[in-house]
């Protein structure tokens, strides 16, 4: 029982820190950075109390942000177009045509990164949409958006686990 909670334990860590590292690079690199950085810091929230102070007022923001973010039609379309659009740049940049006439530099450093830049532009697509169905079928005709944000964000389970402080 000793070795399954430490196996636990490591594989929370590995995979925490790997999406906060990955999450950071990605910051500045194409890719969902923040996205990397919130899911790494809610897994590593399962072990740190550290970690859990600083995911519950990003967890509330972005529960409150989806919220709003459905509550009206303007909002879904620009949303749902926003993230189609990051799609097609996904395909456009796999795909690399040439460079244009008026990019300035030589063709080599037109849309760095091929399919491995457009599958990361894609996938962020995808999840922006699947976000955008979340928000929707969760908080659309939603009459007290603050209400149904702290329900959300804090469930009556009265599980918890035990969580060691690290310095």
């Amino acid at each position: 029982m000793r070795s399954k909670r430490f196996a636990r334990r490591i594989a929370i860590e590995v995979a925490g820190w790997t999406l906060v590292v990955a999450g950071i690079a990605a910051l500045v690199l194409p890719g969902p950075g923040l996205l990397c950085l919130f899911a790494g810091l809610l897994i590593l929230s399962q072990q740190y109390e550290w970690a859990e102070r600083r995911m519950r007022p990003v967890e509330i923001a972005a529960y409150r942000s989806a919220a709003q973010s459905v509550q009206t039609w303007p909002r879904i379309i620009a949303s749902t177009v926003f993230a189609l659009g990051i799609g097609a740049v996904g395909i456009v940049w796999g795909i690399s045509p040439d460079a244009p006439g008026w990019w300035p530099v030589d063709e080599k450093w037109w849309l760095i990164g091929g399919w491995g830049t457009g599958a990361t532009l894609l996938g962020s697509s995808v999840f922006a949409l699947a976000l955008i169905v979340y928000s929707f079928r969760r908080f659309r005709g939603v009459e007290d958006i603050d209400a149904e944000v702290e329900r959300v964000a804090n469930p009556d389970d009265e599980e918890s686990s035990p969580r060691e402080e690290s310095r």
